[in-house]
This record gives structure tokens, sequence and C-alpha cells, in this order.
């Protein structure tokens, strides 16, 4: 049952070229960078990323995408990462664009045993339609485009069918994590972490506190340990080492005014 294994080295010493990897994340928060930087240490090529972006900012699975080790991307947002972008347009990387939301049941559909779904997210678009271009010819043209998807109608409503995914391994982060592999997670990491762990046929977590079996409130748990096969603990570096994607500075004499005049509103 304990499923702690010392490094992350070791923890994605199985992922090979071509794997397909589930990698949780939402913007900046709860990216399992200590994982990622290992799986790009080994050097892998071709692999298939299932994830709501793919890295920004250089951190994360944006280190993957600047060594050219990704072949496919699954998700739902490309962002600011111009070069996720450029290598997009000049057919270097397939992308496979899909709502946010089937994006995440797509994860979870898979963990749970659900092959498929249908849902109305994406009807009367090229989601359903086809026509989507997942691959770029570098020469303007499109030379892989998107299938179309079965529609059908639920109470005269349409609906698209929509096939659940899984992979060979998934990457996630957790605020804390007991040997057992039962997690729990910070916030917005709690995105798309849970669902691309179920994903993953071996689903690997980095935690940033490790405690012993029965530490967390069987209520509390936010992911069963039955989905998790291998945790790393991460040092107290590892842990606080978080970026920033946009950040803001106060300005205290504005707020102080705001104050101000809200009291004197308050008082009349």
């Amino acid at each position: 049952m304990d499923k702690v294994v010392a490094t992350a080295a070791e923890a994605v010493a199985d992922i090979r070229d071509g794997s397909t990897l589930a990698v949780g994340g939402f913007g900046l928060s709860g990216v399992p960078t200590v994982l990622i930087e290992a799986v790009r240490a080994r050097g892998v090529r071709a692999l298939g990323v299932v994830s709501n972006n793919c890295g920004a900012m250089g951190t994360g699975l944006a280190r993957l995408l600047a060594d050219g080790a990704i072949a496919r991307v699954t998700g739902s947002y490309i962002g600011g990462n111009k070069e996720f972008a450029r290598q997009y347009l000049d057919g270097e990387i397939e992308l496979e664009l899909i709502p946010q939301g089937t994006l995440a049941e797509r994860l979870r559909a898979g963990g749970a045993g659900i092959p498929a779904f249908y849902t109305p997210a994406g009807v009367g678009t090229l989601v359903a339609e086809g026509g989507l271009p997942w691959r770029y010819d570098g020469q303007g043209g499109v030379a892989v485009a998107s299938p179309a998807k079965e529609v059908r109608e639920f109470e005269g409503v349409p609906h698209v069918l929509e096939r659940a995914i899984r992979t060979d391994f998934a990457l996630v982060r957790a605020a804390r994590g007991d040997r057992h592999g039962n997690l729990v997670f910070a916030k917005s990491a709690r995105n798309f972490n849970p669902p691309a762990a179920m994903a993953g046929r071996i689903t690997v977590a980095e935690v940033e506190e490790l405690v012993e079996p029965g530490d967390i409130d069987p209520d509390h748990v936010q992911l069963p340990g039955i989905f998790v096969q291998r945790v790393v603990a991460l040092t107290p570096g590892q842990a606080a080492d978080k970026s920033v994607e946009k950040r803001t500075v106060r300005n205290e004499a504005k707020q102080d005014d705001a104050k101000d005049a809200a009291k004197r509103k308050a008082e009349r």
C-alpha cells in the first residue's frame, strides 16, 4: 500500500517515446513541475499530452514543448504561449482543441470506465461538424482536420458524442497526500488535477506535504488513492517554488481614497 517513490526520476522511468500523458494544472496553478522536469531529463520524444493548456512563461509543459518533445496536444487553451502557437501554425505539432468542460469530463469519464457521453457543448460548431485544423502543413493549409462527430437529440436538444480519454500516464500535483495515494488539492489546482489523475493508467503524484495514512480526514480526500500508483514527496524548496503568471501591485493611496469616499457616503 505504500506508494511513495524515492525520486521523481524513478517515478517516471518507464515513460518512453510516444507515451501519452494526462497532465494536471490550471494556468500556473497545480502544475507538476518536478515530474515534468524529470520527464524532460529522460529526453523522450513524440509525447502525446492531454492538458488544459501547454505551459506558460517557460515553465511546466512549455519546457517539453521548447525541446520539441511533444507531438500532439489535446487541450482547451493556447493562451499567451507564443511557442505553442508557432509550432502549431508551422505544422510541427498536432492540436485537438475542445471545450474546457468537455475536456474535464472526457478525462473523468476515462477514469470512471465510461467510454463516451453526449453533451450539448459544441453543437452547431466545427467541434461537432468537423473541420477544425488539427495539423497545418506549414504553408498555411490544413494537413489534418477533425472528423465530424455523431449528434443525437435528447428531449429535443441536440447533443454531440464525445469519447472518453485514457492515457498511459498521468502527472499531477497535490497540496497534501498520504502514502496510500489519497490526495488533497489547493484551490484552483483542483480544477484539472483530479480528472487528469483519473485518466492515467499509471498516475504519479508529486505532493507538497506527505503525511501518514489516517492523517487526512476521509471526508476531506479529493482524490482517492485507488487512482494513484506512485507518490513523490517534494522538498520544502520544491513545494515553495511556484510561478506567478500576472503580478499586480496594490496602489494603497487609491485604496485609501476609495475607503474614505465609501465612509463619507455611508455617513450621509
